[in-house]
């Protein structure tokens, strides 16, 4: 059974993380089964935020009366001191607990310090000193925002996107978390879903033992393709490398990898889906994206007014007009025929 720490937290816990966004989508008897399930086999770290609805009311309940058993990680959007605090309650509220192990400022577009102006960093300060959270973390996308994180020497943790697509920039920041014994949480291990193969991520993982991977669970046999890993962690072997290579140059550069950040789109276009539309036929059941719904989704693109909202959020840079354009112009000519 492989283990990781979390840097200098001393938070010690098996080499698969839940990651609990994708509870939101189900019922709360369920997602308790789900959580449970997961504890009962060998996962401690649960991953949550305040944007997730209700996903830190799931977990408080699953988790009554065996807190110390767990160690959960949640979020707060706030830019204001005040939003700290009732972000921070609320969530120790739905969580049903006096503490919070690790709170992270959830993507903020700066990265928060002692003296910045916001006195979002000296709330945290604060919230520790209380008791109420134990470490201070930080999550994003941004690869300006990481580093700062990482060179200020305040945080405890990050969480950054990391899979096995990752560019050269990506493994430097892996590198000098594990330099300054910062831990490090790796989301979108899938990369969104695009990447299929699940146990050629976690074999990826394993050759970063200071990395701990969060794996959005929403359905049981989700989890219990996880819960093999805990077993039995994959490792890497020519095989996997060779898939590896493959999915690398069929990914390769611009791809939307469907975090949302560009959402909610003024002409209601769903673009964390559509824009990366083209992948999606050719990586999962194309069945599944070829339905009545789907294309009524796709359509919308025709409603955009390249008002340029969704390329300024990106936090990839990417030309998102331009990539709905390419993915709607390629979702016509499949539905037409053209072969996948």
């Amino acid at each position: 059974m492989a283990e990781v720490t979390l840097g200098t937290t001393g938070i010690t816990v098996n080499k698969n993380g839940f990651g609990a966004l994708p509870i939101q989508r189900i019922g709360r008897e369920e997602a308790a089964y789900l959580l449970k399930k997961a504890y009962n086999n060998g996962i401690t770290f649960f991953d949550t935020a305040r944007m997730y609805t209700d996903s830190e009311e799931k977990i408080g309940y699953a988790f009554k009366g065996m807190r110390e058993k767990v160690y959960i990680a949640t979020k707060t959007p706030a830019v204001t001191a005040e939003d700290f605090w009732k972000d921070l309650e609320t969530s120790l509220k739905m969580l049903d607990t006096d503490y919070i192990d690790i709170f992270q400022f959830h993507n903020p577009s700066f990265c928060p310090v002692p003296g910045d102006g916001t006195g979002l960093f000296e709330a945290m300060e604060e919230a520790r000193k209380q008791g109420k959270i134990r470490f201070i973390g930080i999550t994003n996308h941004r690869l300006s925002a990481a580093e700062e994180a990482i060179s200020s020497g305040y945080y405890d943790t990050l969480q950054f996107p990391f899979c096995y697509l990752a560019s050269p920039k990506d493994l430097e920041i892996v590198r000098k978390c594990r330099e300054k014994e910062m831990g490090f949480i790796a989301m979108k291990a899938l990369s969104g879903g695009l990447i299929n193969n699940s146990r050629a991520a976690a074999a990826y993982m394993g050759q970063f033992d200071h990395v701990l991977p969060i794996w959005g669970i929403q359905r049981e046999k989700e989890l219990d393709e996880f819960l093999s890993y805990v077993k039995t962690p994959p490792v890497m072997d020519d095989k996997i490398r060779q898939l590896i290579e493959k999915d690398k140059k069929e990914l390769s550069g611009n791809f939307c990898r469907g975090c949302g950040y560009c959402m909610p789109c003024p002409q209601d276009i769903e673009i964390n889906n559509c824009a990366r539309m083209s992948l999606l036929l050719r990586r999962s059941p194309s069945k599944l994206q070829l339905t009545a719904e789907v294309q009524a989704k796709m359509k919308k693109i025709e409603d955009c007014i390249h008002c340029g909202q969704c390329a300024r959020r990106c936090p990839y840079g990417l030309d998102t007009p331009a990539l709905l354009e390419a993915n709607y112009k390629d979702y016509q000519e499949v539905l037409n025929g053209k072969e996948i």
